[in-house]
């Protein structure tokens, strides 16, 4: 059941996502496509919901409620991300939107990005770890709670692995082929723009 609603809510997620952005920029209804994109975190309290009355059923907490935690801390952390791209996207193709600025490549300017996703990560691991937490508590049983605790671990390692990966942007920073330091100096001019223009425009 639990494997069977996370499908339903990431398929849900990107069709709620395609249908409110049509809607938005193509069919030049922003604020039906607006309330659509604002049920997004919606599919995240249902899964919430529903682990929860597993658990309370007398369900043995095993890997499927940590992924299910899991996949609730990505979506919280990554979620409004995507959301945020896909829609400067849409809005430069449809609407006349400036072109969505890409991610920096080279030099510090490229770091930076990297330590800020790593941040996203880092919020995800949390609420996943928090979650996990809470349903141990809930469970009480140390015996039936080992498989919680092995994916509060695998949240960690994430973390872990994440930073390694931004680390090395910062020791080893990747230069710009010759000819493009003007394009680098651009790049470290000012902050980094994650998202290409806030949904409550028009």
């Amino acid at each position: 059941m639990i494997v069977t609603m996370i499908v339903v809510c990431e398929v849900a997620f990107w069709v709620l996502l395609a249908a409110g952005l049509s809607l938005r920029y193509p069919a030049r209804m922003p604020r039906t496509g607006a309330a659509l994109l604002l049920c997004e975190p919606v599919l995240e309290v249902v899964l919430l919901i529903v682990t929860a009355v597993d658990l309370r059923n007398g369900a043995e907490p095993d890997w499927r409620h940590g992924v299910a935690a899991l996949y609730i801390g990505y979506t919280v952390a990554y979620g409004h991300y995507t959301v945020k791209w896909i829609d400067g996207h849409f809005a430069h193709r449809f609407a006349g939107g400036p072109v969505p600025p890409k991610p920096p490549r080279y030099g510090s300017a490229r770091a930076r990005h990297e330590w800020k996703l790593w941040l996203r990560t880092l919020l995800g691991a949390a609420v996943a770890l928090g979650l996990l937490q809470l349903a141990v508590w809930y469970v009480g049983d140390a015996s039936q709670t080992e498989s919680l605790r092995s994916w509060q671990a695998t949240a960690l390692r994430v973390v872990g692995i994440h930073g390694v990966i931004a680390l090395t942007y910062t020791l080893w920073p990747k230069k710009a082929p010759a000819g493009a330091a003007e394009h680098l100096a651009e790049e470290s001019a000012g902050p980094v723009r994650e998202e290409a223009r806030p949904l409550t425009r028009r």
